[in-house]
């Protein structure tokens, strides 16, 4: 079992700066696919950032040019730098990972791909 753990949400103003983390632990041999979700209309959740087992990443247009994904292979960790923020990027922030080594474009940002969630941090932005 994989278990994952986000910290570092909180209030913020329009065009500040965030930095959130997700934790992996158990079961973390072998490579694994992980992206940043959160809720989007229509969507129970949306994928804007994802990153490879080799470190290829993929970002939402929504996103892209604000949001840095990365990863601590040797601390098991997910980061997302996240500047320029709006207050439309306020939402619960969910990472989430997949065994595996690579995706598609396709797979890398579809919530049905992954099968494990950690219980999400609380991003606000105001403006």
């Amino acid at each position: 079992q994989v278990q994952l753990s986000e910290s570092g949400g909180g209030s913020v103003k329009s065009r500040g700066s965030l930095r959130l983390s997700c934790a992996r632990s158990g079961y973390t041999h072998g490579g694994y696919c992980m992206g940043w979700f959160r809720p989007a209309p229509a969507k129970e959740r949306e994928a804007f950032a994802a990153i490879d087992a080799d470190g290829t990443t993929r970002y939402a247009h929504s996103v892209k040019g604000r949001f840095t994904i990365s990863r601590d292979n040797a601390k098991n960790t997910l980061r997302l730098q996240m500047n320029s923020l709006k207050p439309e990027d306020t939402a619960m922030y969910y990472c989430a990972a997949e065994a595996g080594w690579g995706m598609n474009d396709i797979q890398a940002l579809s919530a049905s791909t992954y099968n494990y969630w950690g219980q999400g941090t609380q991003v606000t932005v105001s403006s």
